[in-house]
């Protein structure tokens, strides 16, 4: 039993699943809406969060943070300039999980759209 574990491990390596995880990061905040499956959606949906909110501190220490993170050093940039501005008035939830209606072909996954609010 995983009583108390809190991270999804997406059936993947630690190594795998942190490249994952940035990856689909780096492409929500590039495209602002990704399509993807519904446990990878939740699970990278703190993520998005944390980068966000790093970015509305805007601190050298925070765009470091985000930096190591996040894939693209020229979304860090166009996040950091764009987000205190965009998300001032919100505390949190910066991106939603929207399930698609229909399965994914293949494998007959369900599907889900995150997007940034």
């Amino acid at each position: 039993m995983r009583h108390q574990n809190r991270v999804k491990k997406l059936n993947r390596p630690a190594d795998q699943r942190k490249a994952l995880v940035r990856g689909l990061v780096t492409q929500v905040l590039r495209h602002g809406r990704i399509t993807t499956t519904k446990t990878r959606a939740k699970a990278i949906r703190k993520y998005v969060d944390k980068m966000i909110q790093l970015a509305k501190v805007g601190t050298l220490h925070t765009k470091r943070q985000a930096m190591a993170f996040i894939y693209d050093k020229d979304i860090v940039k166009s996040l950091f300039d764009e987000a205190p501005a965009r998300y001032q008035d919100r505390n949190g939830g910066y991106c939603r999980v929207i399930t698609e209606a229909r399965a994914r072909r293949g494998d007959s996954a369900e599907m889900a759209a995150i997007e940034l609010v």
